[in-house]
């Protein structure tokens, strides 16, 4: 067996067992002073209970009504235990929160009840409910690269941490967050240049107003156990200091014979109230991922026939000696200043370093009948990302006459190094047939030399306004100007390709019909830009960075909430982005290309009844290339992209089960092309989750216990197909990632 490398860990798993062990002797002492303690009444002769807390009302006999006594105990569930699924509220960045019927975008919102509830353990599982996301699986399962409307967000312009830009490709646990929102469509006016492909926006536990110390444990697959220890609360005087601490350690084997799995976090967020209008937040984090063993992906050139997926249950798609290593460090700090009732200003700023070490099996196919040929490789490509980000925003509301606006202005942008190694070790380990792996001898690759291979500075200004002009109708709009710089350099540290650009302009304005208190109507229009590529050494104008490439939306919505805490929306959208690709005539690499995507999207989200929530939608979508300048690549549909996907989380909880109950989630993608030319397709499919919980209270400890089963039927599945140009490059390589087979988790919860 190879040893597993994991930097950052070491002790962690004491650490862990015993503030586990002093949080669980704390937890019985408060329980044991709150049996004790008697309850304080109002004048009412009601027990006052803290916001957020279980009520349970006993009512006292009487001969007479007027004397009749309510006494209320207090009592807590633990998360997740009510399946809050639904959000009435958006945070839009720049705009802040605001009510979803008051937002012109098509937005979706996993919350923290739906990760808990499903047992999420990486981002990716995150991602997994929302009808028009994908995902591009590389190298790891637990690390991908997203699309949304069929579009390849980049590594970091479409993903935010507490919005402010984050690297995406590097693994994310997901017990630091509370939610991720994606917002589907262009977003360029708002968080300036990215891809089309929306904005996926995590938002990092905070500190709780209610001190509370959780302590979970538990196991995945057959034998990947896990402790995780979640403490919070508010000190001070008048709770001026909040603090969160997140601790979290897993080790052991996973889906299939010669797998393992180890990763750790530790986590801290913490408020300081400087003064009744001014909040302090600050965040810090480092999460350390490996694996060994882990299936690989399959590559295949077009032409070859993609044979139906694997079974990964069985040892030999991947080897033990092969694998992937990742430490994440990150730092966040928010300032956020209330002048009054209608003007605020937040500051915000973060750095990140990713670190990666991937070496795992790469599969080639050979031919179409399966035989393929696995081969090993310390990759040489980005193996570090250094990031800085920032934010800031003046927000404010007045009147004019019969209008009333609600502004922004500020600024948003970020800066990010990739560091490559300069040289990296590399073997070919045999040949085998799909069906019929093979085990083989190995030893692990490294590299070696560091060099900084490309750096992009984004910074945008912008400025919105949103309108009411009625009680019914409104306008928003919001216009941006954006400064791009770009650089690539070489293993020799000689700047091999330069670009800089601004300000270039990208506006988006939207109508909103409100007809009545629970419906919403709009319209949006909006443009973007995302930095140009640079032109590849074929070319005759090799490492030439090209101008910005552009997008544009339209976008018409719906939007309705028939209950508070249900609500229903439903978007169709046309969008375009330019490409480049290598004119086959003059050599050169410019833009003149064009991917045009158009599709309906619905969406479903909170509790059709009190003991039915619902979470989840379908995308209809036709996803298209344009001119590539070749004919048997022009045209064609967009690899990977599904032309139809949906997803339904359902959860029941009926009250007769008393602390019981039982959810099911069903995820169906269909058929996608799996090669440029068109020639071959990837199967549909469809997968079943199943999973139950039973909440119960031990001495007022709530206690809840989760049993869950992923791809129930055990079915065999290519969960990602995508080319290694998205431009529709006739040489483009194609890659297929197989879909995990049958696992099992099971977590026990304390909540002291």
């Amino acid at each position: 067996m190879a040893r597993l490398s994991f930097p950052g860990v070491r002790g962690r798993s004491l650490l862990l067992v015993s503030a586990s062990i002093t949080a669980i002797g704390a937890g019985l002492a408060c329980a044991e002073q709150a049996l004790a303690k008697p309850l304080q009444t109002g004048s009412s002769g009601q027990a006052s209970v803290p916001a957020g807390e279980s009520r349970v009302r006993l009512v006292a006999g009487s001969r007479s009504r007027a004397s009749d006594e309510h006494i209320v105990v207090q009592g807590r569930q633990a998360a997740g235990m009510t399946a809050e699924y639904g959000r009435n509220e958006a945070s839009l960045g720049p705009l802040g929160t605001r009510d979803l019927l008051d937002t012109p975008f098509s937005i979706m919102t996993v919350p923290r009840d739906v990760i808990v509830n499903q047992q999420s353990r990486n981002a990716n599982d995150l991602a997994q409910y929302l009808p028009s996301v994908q995902l591009e699986m590389r190298g790891d399962p637990n690390t991908s690269r997203p699309q949304s409307r069929g579009f390849e967000a980049d590594v970091i312009s479409n993903s935010r941490l507490d919005g402010l830009n984050m690297v995406i490709t590097t693994p994310y646990a997901a017990e630091q967050f509370d939610s991720l929102q994606v917002l589907n469509g262009l977003s360029g006016a708002l968080y300036g240049p990215q891809n089309p492909a929306g904005t996926f926006d995590y938002t990092l536990n905070r500190p709780t107003d209610r001190q509370r110390e959780h302590l979970a444990f538990g196991v995945d697959s057959t034998s990947a156990p896990f402790e995780s220890l979640d403490a919070s609360g508010r000190v001070g005087r008048n709770k001026w200091f909040g603090y969160r601490v997140t601790m979290l350690n897993q080790s052991g084997g996973t889906y299939a014979p010669g797998t393992h799995l180890r990763r750790g976090l530790i986590a801290g967020a913490f408020d300081f109230r400087l003064d009744s209008r001014t909040t302090l937040q600050i965040d810090a984090s480092q999460y350390s991922y490996a694996q060994r063993g882990y299936a690989g992906g399959f590559s295949y050139a077009t032409g070859l026939a993609l044979p139906a997926a694997p079974d990964l249950s069985r040892r030999g798609y991947g080897q033990d000696f092969a694998g992937y290593n990742a430490s994440t460090d990150t730092a966040l700090a928010k300032l956020v200043h209330r002048f009054n009732e209608d003007w605020s200003v937040t500051l915000g700023g973060l750095y990140q370093d990713a670190w990666r070490n991937v070496f795992s099996v790469t599969n080639t196919l050979t031919d179409s009948a399966g035989h393929y040929r696995p081969s090993i490789a310390a990759a040489t490509t980005a193996n570090d990302f250094s990031v800085w980000s920032n934010l800031a925003y003046v927000n404010g509301k007045f009147r004019t006459g019969p209008f009333a606006h609600q502004i922004v202005i500020g600024s948003n942008g970020y800066s990010m190094g990739t560091f490559n190694p300069t040289k990296g070790q590399s073997a070919v380990l045999g040949t085998a047939r799909i069906g019929a792996p093979v085990v083989f001898a190995g030893t692990q690759p490294y590299f070696s030399g560091r060099y900084q291979s490309a750096s992009i500075m984004s910074q945008s200004f912008l400025a919105g306004d949103t309108i009411a002009l009625t009680r019914r109708w409104s306008i928003m709009g919001t216009l941006a100007w954006s400064w791009l710089d770009t650089t690539s350099g070489n293993t020799q540290g000689v700047t091999t390709a330069r670009y800089n650009v601004g300000p270039e302009f990208t506006p988006m304005t939207s109508l909103i019909f409100r007809p009545d208190s629970r419906t919403s109507l709009y319209a949006t229009w909006g443009r973007a830009i995302q930095a140009g590529p640079v032109a590849p050494a074929s070319s005759t104008n090799a490492n030439e960075v090209l101008s910005p490439l552009r997008s544009e939306e339209y976008e018409v919505g719906v939007k309705y909430r028939p209950l508070p805490d249900l609500m229903l929306s439903a978007a169709g959208f046309r969008m375009t982005r330019g490409f480049a690709f290598t004119d086959p005539t003059t050599g050169v690499y410019r833009e003149a290309g064009q991917q045009r995507n158009y599709g309906v999207e619905g969406q479903i989200a909170g509790k059709l009844t009190r003991a039915l929530s619902v979470f989840g939608g379908v995308t209809w979508l036709d996803a298209q290339t344009g001119a590539t300048g070749q004919s048997l690549t022009a045209h064609k549909q967009v690899v990977g992209v599904a032309p139809v996907q949906a997803s339904a989380l359902l959860d029941y909880h009926p009250s007769w089960m008393r602390g019981g109950a039982v959810n099911a989630s069903v995820h169906v993608m269909g058929r996608r092309a799996a090669d440029v030319e068109n020639r071959q397709f990837a199967a549909g499919f469809a997968t079943l989750d199943l999973g139950a919980r039973y909440g119960f209270h031990l001495y007022r400890v709530p206690v809840v216990v989760r049993f869950g089963v992923t791809n129930v039927t055990d079915k065999r599945y290519w969960a990602s197909v995508y080319p290694s140009s998205i431009n529709g490059a006739a040489n483009a390589v194609n890659s297929a990632v197989a879909g995990l087979p049958r696992t099992y988790h099971a977590t026990t919860e304390i909540d002291f």
